[in-house]
C-alpha cells in the first residue's frame, strides 16, 4: 500500500511541520510513504488553521483521504484564504444561510478573532469532515467538536506522538541558568512557541507579579516570536519587569537546553481551538509540570498528569496560587513530571503512535 503525505514540513515554523517530519520518518519505517505524492493508494493530511495548509486542505478535498485535524478550528484558516462573499458563503453553508448577517458582522470583525471567543465557537468543519474517509484528532475535546459538527463522521482518537529527544548535561544546563544569574534556588517557569493572545501573556505576566510578591526567587522565560506587532507593544513594559527572560524563537537545540532548564512550563491556551500541544507533550515527556487550561484539548489529553488553570477572571490569581505552591515545594512539582512522563512513554510513543496511523490508513483504504 502506497501512502501520500501531505503536510508543511520543516523548516516551516509550525508545530505541524515538526509533528509531521517525527510521523514521516517513522511511517516511511514500515512502508511506502511518499510526500506530496501526485498517487496513492490512500492519502495522509495534515490539516491546521492557517494559510501553510492551504493546499493541504485543496487537495483533501479534491481527493479524499485521511485528515489529522491538529486544530479542532478552521475559521481563522477560512478568514485568511477567502474574500468576504466567499467566507459569508461557507459560513452559511456549514451553519445555515440564517446566518449570513452574522457571517457578515464575523468577517467585519476579523482583526479580533485571534483572541474573540465567537470564532472559536463556529470552527467551521463540516466540509472538510464531509469530504474525509477519516479524521483523525488528537484528544477528546477535538473529537467531539468534530462530531458537533458533523455526526457522520470517522473520528479516531490517536495521541500526539513524542520524539525521544537529546537532551543537554547537566552542566550545560546549569551554566544556561547562571547567564542569567538563576541558582538552583531559582524557580524558573516557561511560556515556549509562538506568542498569540490565546497564550494568555497577560494574565501570566500578572501572576509572575504576584507570585514573586511572595517569593523572589520566582522567575518566567519567554521563548518564542510575537504573532502580532500589537500584542507586543502592549506587552513591551510589563517583559521589562524584574525577574523575567526574554528571547526570540529558538531552534531545535536551544528549545531543548531550555526544557531542560526550565523547572515547569506554562502552556495556556483561551479561547482554546482544540488543540493538543506539541510543547506541552514534548515538557511532559521529559518529566516537567505543565500548567494548562481547563476544559482545553491539552487538559482532556492530560487529565491527571497537569495542572489545570481557571480560565476566566480567577485565571491570574489561580495561576499565581499554583506558581507559589510549586516554588515552595519542588517534590510535588516532581512527582506531577514523573506522573506525566510515564504516561507520554506509554501512551505517545513514536512507535505506537506510528502503528495507529497505519491500522487507521489501512482501515480508510477499505471504504
Amino acid at each position: 500500500m502506497k501512502t501520500g503525505f501531505h503536510s508543511p514540513l520543516p523548516p516551516a515554523a509550525t508545530g505541524v511541520a515538526d509533528y509531521a517530519a517525527a510521523l514521516l520518518k517513522e511511517l516511511q519505517r514500515h512502508g511506502d510513504v511518499e510526500p506530496h505524492a501526485r498517487r496513492a493508494d490512500i492519502h495522509l493530511y495534515h490539516m491546521g488553521n492557517n494559510q501553510l495548509h492551504r493546499a493541504v486542505y485543496l487537495r483533501a478535498l479534491a481527493e479524499p483521504g485521511v485528515v489529522v485535524v491538529h486544530d479542532a478550528l478552521l475559521n481563522h484558516f477560512y478568514l485568511g484564504s477567502l474574500d468576504e462573499s466567499a467566507y459569508i458563503d461557507e459560513f452559511c453553508h456549514q451553519y445555515g444561510d440564517w446566518h449570513r448577517d452574522y457571517a457578515g458582522l464575523l468577517w467585519r470583525e476579523r482583526a479580533r478573532s485571534a483572541a474573540d471567543p465567537r470564532y472559536f465557537r463556529f470552527p467551521m468543519l463540516k466540509r472538510i469532515a464531509g469530504r474525509a474517509r477519516a479524521l483523525v484528532v488528537h484528544n477528546p475535546v477535538a473529537a467531539r467538536v468534530v462530531r458537533d459538527h458533523y455526526a457522520n463522521a470517522t473520528v479516531r482518537l490517536i495521541p500526539h506522538l513524542f520524539e525521544q529527544p537529546p537532551l543537554p548535561d547537566a552542566v550545560e544546563v546549569l551554566s544556561a541558568r547562571a547567564r542569567f544569574g538563576l541558582t538552583r534556588q531559582n524557580y524558573l517557569f516557561a511560556v515556549f512557541g509562538h506568542l498569540r493572545e490565546s497564550k494568555r501573556l497577560h494574565s501570566i505576566l500578572r501572576a509572575l507579579a504576584r507570585a514573586r510578591g511572595a517569593d523572589h526567587r520566582i522567575a518566567l522565560l519567554v521563548a518564542g516570536n510575537f504573532s502580532s506587532p500589537d500584542l507586543q507593544r502592549a506587552l513591551s513594559q510589563a517583559l521589562d519587569a524584574g525577574g523575567i527572560i526574554r528571547l526570540p524563537y529558538l531552534t531545535e537545540r536551544e528549545f531543548w537546553l531550555w526544557a531542560s532548564a526550565c523547572d515547569a512550563c506554562i502552556n495556556l491556551r483561551y479561547p482554546s481551538a482544540g488543540e493538543t500541544s506539541g510543547i506541552g507533550i514534548r515538557l511532559m515527556g521529559i518529566g516537567k509540570p505543565v500548567l494548562v487550561t481547563r476544559e482545553s484539548g491539552d487538559a482532556a489529553d492530560a487529565a491527571q498528569t497537569s495542572i489545570a488553570i481557571e480560565p476566566g477572571p480567577a485565571e491570574a490569581g489561580h495561576l499565581a496560587e499554583w506558581m507559589r505552591v510549586l516554588a515552595a515545594n519542588r517534590g510535588y512539582g516532581d512527582q506531577i513530571g514523573g506522573s506525566a512522563q510515564a504516561r507520554i512513554l506509554r501512551d505517545h510513543s513514536l512507535a505506537r503512535v506510528g502503528k495507529l496511523y497505519q491500522e487507521v490508513l489501512k482501515e480508510a483504504r477499505k471504504r
